[in-house]
């Protein structure tokens, strides 16, 4: 999907990078696929805030994706490609024979009027769903289950893609977008293709202002701070923290760059290669 590049008019304007949607062939979304949307601004149910730096925002409704894809065998048409202010890809609005509509993650390729099935023996066509069984090794899959029947949780966002490089004893071996390995049971669904709107990676909003649209409040290094707000607060001008040479710290007092994952965490059996071993 190419970018649009603003004619510099004005100063933001001359940075402005934004999609240029040719892919939508459909303006409004499906009522029957809305749900209210409910904004936190980063707090808890206390009150406090938990996750900094979110708040305003445009008012958006929820679309219902379904990332299970268990209508087996029965086959789709695709109504309309649509976008999505809740993620970074498209979505498609798709059709079944017996008339129920259903939004999946919109791949790239997939055009309005195309064909779509999930099965057990499906065509390893773009937009089919399919058990990693099934799968021709070399695939490029997206939305991927980590269990059987739990829906796709890998490889959901804009461009992205895992590919199927191995099976054996009833584990199939992805390579995740990451870099990653990692171990899945065959029995679990993915769908063929990558994931549409492949440059969204490569988009300049230009200006401050679009991203309050999007619900993202500005940002503070704790470096300006005072020392009550933050660990790398005080200091007389620029300081290394509070004048002294003490390591930079986040808000919470983890040193930047500390490993947080858990050294025993039980999913670590399934990743056969780590991501970080090209690194080193």
């Amino acid at each position: 999907m190419p970018l649009h590049n603003l004619k510099p008019v004005t100063p933001s304007a001359r940075y402005m990078s934004l999609p240029s949607f040719e892919e939508v062939t459909k303006t409004k979304p499906e009522k029957s696929l809305l749900e209210p949307l409910k904004r936190s601004g980063g707090r808890n149910n206390t009150g406090r805030i938990t996750c900094r730096h979110i708040g305003g925002g445009h008012k958006r409704h929820y679309r219902l994706v379904d990332f299970k894809r268990r209508k087996f065998d029965v086959p789709a048409t695709v109504v309309g490609i649509e976008y999505d202010p809740n993620r970074t890809c498209r979505i498609a609005l798709i059709q079944y024979q017996d008339g129920q509509k259903s939004y999946i993650l919109a791949p790239a390729g997939l055009e309005t009027g195309a064909t779509v099935v999930a099965g057990e023996k499906v065509a390893p066509k773009v937009g089919n769903a399919m058990p990693l069984k099934n799968v021709p090794l070399g695939t490029s899959i997206h939305n991927i289950e980590l269990t059987p029947g739990g829906g796709g949780k890998v490889a959901r966002a804009a461009g992205q893609q895992a590919v199927l490089s191995n099976r054996e004893g009833g584990w199939a071996l992805i390579k995740m977008p990451s870099g990653e390995i990692r171990r899945f049971n065959e029995e679990c669904l993915c769908t063929i293709g990558v994931v549409g709107n492949r440059d969204h990676m490569n988009e300049s909003s230009g200006k401050a202002g679009r991203t309050r649209w999007q619900g993202v409040r500005p940002t503070v290094r704790g470096m300006t701070m005072n020392p009550v707000d933050h660990p790398n607060g005080g200091g007389e001008g620029r300081s290394k923290s509070g004048g002294g040479r003490q390591h930079l710290l986040s808000p919470w007092g983890h040193a930047k760059g500390q490993k947080t994952r858990k050294k025993k965490k039980p999913t670590n059996a399934f990743i056969v290669e780590s991501r970080h071993k090209a690194k080193r």
